[in-house]
Formats: structure tokens, sequence, C-alpha cells
């Protein structure tokens, strides 16, 4: 129980604020789960009857088209992955979500919060602000797909999520960015380039001169 407690005290943090009445109620329904490497947490076809905060280890959620897989997105230590549609609509999946590392996730069930809501409106505000934190992330991503280029995209998720880059394949890298592994290729070998090319930049010119610290200087002369 102390560590589905601390697990609760880490979603409260992240997610939403909880009294401690409210953190024992949410370590009490928190069930641990482990996922080796290449196992499938949800395949399609069946329900999402929970959402999954990863305690440790890397997931993503994909499905296929024309015989590809597609990856919609990665979760990682701190996040909670579930599909939305289908746990909203307690209908069958038509993603999948598998472990690229060896993970451990510990499911929230759909009944067991349900029941928690009706009784303490402190975990319906848990519950919003994490559906809005997945809205949110989900438009953010859909806006990048259709507003910026490749490298654009590229550097964003360099940017705001470099755990993705250093940790997962670029093949599955490249289908969330919506390109091909030979794109994502050169984008990332010009990305490497710009920066060797400002760091040598950087060492013939020296560093660079402070002009407040100069206008200092000279106001005091």
């Amino acid at each position: 129980m102390d560590r589905r407690r601390d697990v609760a005290r880490e979603i409260a943090r992240i997610y939403c604020p909880l009294t401690p009445s409210g953190v024992e109620q949410l370590a009490s329904i928190l069930i641990p789960m482990k996922f080796q490497k290449g196992n499938t947490i949800l395949p399609e076809g069946k329900v999402c009857n929970a959402l999954y905060f990863v305690e440790r280890g890397m997931v993503r959620q994909f499905y296929y088209k024309n015989k590809r897989d597609v990856t919609e997105h990665f979760s990682f230590e701190g996040r909670i992955v579930f599909c939305i549609e289908s746990y909203l609509k307690q209908e069958p999946s038509r993603l999948i979500v598998e472990a690229l590392e060896n993970t451990k996730l510990y499911a929230i069930p759909y009944a067991d919060l349900n029941n928690l809501m009706v009784r303490n409106q402190e975990m319906e505000m848990l519950y919003r602000k994490i559906l809005e934190h997945v809205a949110i992330s989900s438009q953010e991503h859909a806006d990048s797909q259709r507003f910026e280029n490749a490298t654009e995209r590229y550097e964003r998720l360099l940017r705001e999520k470099p755990e993705i880059v250093l940790r997962a394949p670029m093949v599955h890298i490249a289908s969330f960015l919506q390109m091909t592994p030979e794109t994502l290729s050169r984008v990332r070998n010009g990305n490497m380039q710009g920066q060797h090319k400002s760091q040598q930049q950087e060492n013939c010119n020296g560093p660079a001169k402070d002009t407040n610290d100069a206008w200092w200087t000279k106001a005091v002369k």
C-alpha cells in the first residue's frame, strides 16, 4: 500500500492536488502491472477499461493502416496513457498499446474511478484535469502536423519531449512525426550539422560580449 500511496501522491502532484483523504482513496484502487519490452498492454478490439500511469518505462499507442503501423502517441514516466475513445465509450479499441521498454504501470480501473467520482468531488476534478491534459497534448500534436514542416516538427519534439528522441526507435519516431525514416534521417543530420556549425562559429568568435556590461563600465567611468 505504501508504494501505491506514493504513486497516488505523484499523480496528484502532476495532474491535480488531492487532500490526504483523496490520496488514500486513489491509492486504494491502483493496480500495479508489469510488462516486458515488446509486450502488448492493450490489444486491438479490447475495451480500454483503465487509465494507466507509467511509473517506469515507455509505451506507445499505434494502429495499422495499409499494412503499416502508425504511431499515434508515446508515454513515459509520469504520464497517463489510455485509448480515449474506447475508454469514454467503453467500446473495443482500434488502437494498440505496447511496451517499448520493460515497463511498470499502475492501472486506474474505469469502474472504480467512476465510483470514487460519485462520492468525492476532488476525484472528478482529477479526472477532468487528466482529460484536459490529454486533449491539449493531442491538439498540439495535430497542429504540429498541420502547420509545421518536417524540420520544425522534429525540433519541437526534441525541445519538448527529448525522452522520446533518446529512447524510442527511429522508425516509430518517424511514424509519429508523419515522415519516412529517410526524411527523419536527413532532418536529424541537418539538425546536428547546424548545431556543429553554430559551435564552430562560437569558438571562432570567442565568448559573446555583454553589451550591458560594456555600457555599465562606460557609464561608471
